[in-house]
């Protein structure tokens, strides 16, 4: 059987902001590869390069050299508004802070994305119909028409996740999704996305927090901008590779 192709595949990339004697690598020849359905936390100290790296895996940043292949196709190289045209088709984000417009319903604020994405754009009423049927997954189908103040962290949080899921894409990546929310939020946010990494949702999760990382199937520390270490947490296999 052909196993399937990686959704990430990057070859000895490299990030170098400045030039000559100010310039500073935050990557230095980072290669790694992530499967259909894993689950991955990218980890490091302040200044390791995780954030850098976060933004050349979502699409928002080029590398200086080395090539990102996602989802098949060679992504190393594209102007601002080809990466625009990437994200909005492939990946979903989740922020710390959630990111939801201010005096717009949950239901709308998950349906936004598509109002960015004409090729994916499949109409009011099914639009609608899709972002409840998500609101309904992370388990706020109660809560469709009420906007972010009257939500917990948590419940906006979840609110993000079901926006980061509008468009299908083959990757969510996870900024710090726990950062801003008290444990038992936090332990909810986390088991969503468990269960939607055993649904078959490939998972980019940075953080800080080890408990939170050890629940990823794969952790990869970052240091000065270089994989210092892989750990392999053996909890859950890649959904992608079930039968």
């Amino acid at each position: 059987m052909t196993p399937n192709p990686a959704i990430v595949e990057t070859s000895d990339i490299s990030k170098v902001y400045g030039v000559g004697d100010v310039s500073v690598a935050a990557l230095d020849s980072i290669s790694i590869r992530i499967e259909p359905g894993e689950f991955i936390a990218i980890m490091g100290p302040s200044g390791s390069g995780k954030s850098t790296l976060m933004y050349i895996l979502g699409c928002l940043a080029t590398p200086s050299s080395g090539t990102y292949i996602l989802d098949g196709e060679d992504v190393s190289n594209l102007n601002r508004q080809e990466l625009a045209f990437i994200r909005s088709r492939k990946i979903g984000f989740i922020f710390q802070s959630y990111n939801l417009l201010a005096r717009t319903t949950a239901l709308r604020n998950v349906t936004l994305p598509l109002l960015y994405n004409r090729s994916l754009r499949p109409g009011a009423r099914a639009s609608e119909e899709k972002a409840q049927e998500l609101l309904e997954l992370v388990g706020l189908g109660d809560r469709l028409n009420h906007q972010p103040h009257e939500l917990s962290g948590g419940q906006q949080q979840r609110v993000a996740i079901a926006r980061a899921l509008i468009n299908d894409p083959v990757m969510i990546i996870a900024d710090e999704p726990t950062g801003n929310l008290d444990s038992h939020s936090g332990d909810e946010v986390m088991r969503i996305l468990q269960d939607l990494h055993h649904r078959g949702t490939t998972i980019v999760m940075v953080t800080h927090n080890p408990r939170i990382a050890s629940e990823a199937s794969r952790e990869i520390h970052l240091e000065d901008g270089k994989v210092s270490n892989v750990v392999e947490n053996g909890k859950h296999s890649p959904a992608g590779a079930k039968d």
